[in-house]
């Protein structure tokens, strides 16, 4: 019985990472579709298609609603993972050059272990801080440019994005799901509530919305659906079954699946630098998921969690 059960719960603990990780290289596709398919000058509305009718869908899906102390955590969650996350990331990339915002973004991971120590006693290590500084070089030397201006209120945007998103993978962790709720339900509450916090922002900042083409609305029906709905479910899946810390430095993988995508499908250059930082990055993601300890076994599914996606 030993014998077999060790390199079970390895192996799903890998395959737990695996499918994690896809969330990150997903994201990294939403700057390609944001610029060629979506309306300009919009972020807050884009925000909101991201976030609201894919919630919307989850709990029609679901049919799930939180309960009890449930609805103020499925809240506080939204808003960090989706509602103040969302515009302040838009905000820091529409102020900062690209690359400066990436660096902000790559700085999570460390935010993550002062969080994970804070709430979870998940102590850092020695390797995980040299894997974030790490991952943070990399991801420099893939999306920084010598002509990249800083601008305060981007900086503190960008920063302040990174702490929203970690503490929120953090807090995911710590309060796990109610008994009876898989993890896309989960999704379903902080998509909505995330989405119902940016409406109101939208209106008032950006006005009516912008008259949608054909291309515009296919690049919103991808990021709700695959960039957001089945991106998300598959983070907090992932939070659910590895620490949070492991989980945080898969964002590293974002910038780096950024430049790919620009290369293969936008005709953009990569230098030799470029592909060094690539290395580099993604030197750091492994280093960050070899402190993390397997599951002792493999994890059932949990009652809920066998909805079917809606990408299928």
């Amino acid at each position: 019985m030993t014998t077999t059960t060790a390199p079970r719960a390895a192996g799903s603990y890998a395959g737990t990472l695996a499918l994690t990780a896809l969330t990150p290289i997903v994201w990294g596709s939403t700057y390609a579709v944001t610029t060629e398919f979506l309306p300009p000058d919009r972020p807050l509305f884009t925000a909101l298609m991201r976030a609201l009718p894919a919630g919307l869908v989850l709990l029609a899906l679901t049919r799930v609603l939180p309960r009890g102390i449930w609805v103020g955590r499925a809240a506080v969650l939204g808003i960090l993972n989706i509602g103040a996350f969302f515009p302040l990331l838009f905000l820091a990339a529409y102020r900062l050059p690209g690359g400066v915002a990436g660096v902000l973004g790559a700085v999570a991971p460390m935010i993550a272990l002062g969080f994970a120590a804070m709430v979870l006693a998940e102590k850092p290590t020695g390797r995980k801080i040299i894997a974030g500084l790490v991952g943070v070089f990399g991801v420099a030397l893939v999306v920084l440019r010598g002509n990249a201006q800083l601008d305060t209120l981007g900086v503190i945007a960008g920063l302040a994005g990174a702490a929203s998103m970690s503490l929120g993978t953090v807090l995911t962790k710590r309060w796990g799901r109610p008994d009876g709720v898989g993890p896309l339900a989960l999704t379903g509450w902080q998509l909505t509530a995330g989405g119902l916090f940016i409406a109101p922002l939208a209106v008032l900042i950006e006005g009516a919305p912008p008259a949608l083409d054909g291309r515009a609305v296919g690049g919103y029906l991808y990021l709700g659906i695959i960039g957001t709905a089945v991106a998300y479910w598959l983070w907090f899946r992932g939070i659910s079954r590895v620490p949070a810390t492991s989980i945080a430095f898969l964002g590293l993988l974002s910038p780096v699946s950024a430049a790919v995508i620009g290369w293969v499908a936008l005709g953009q250059a990569l230098t030799p630098l470029q592909v060094t930082g690539m290395v580099i990055a993604l030197v750091g993601t492994l280093l960050g998921q070899l402190a993390g300890k397997p599951a002792p076994a493999a994890l059932p599914e949990e009652p809920g969690t066998q909805v079917p996606v809606p990408a299928r």
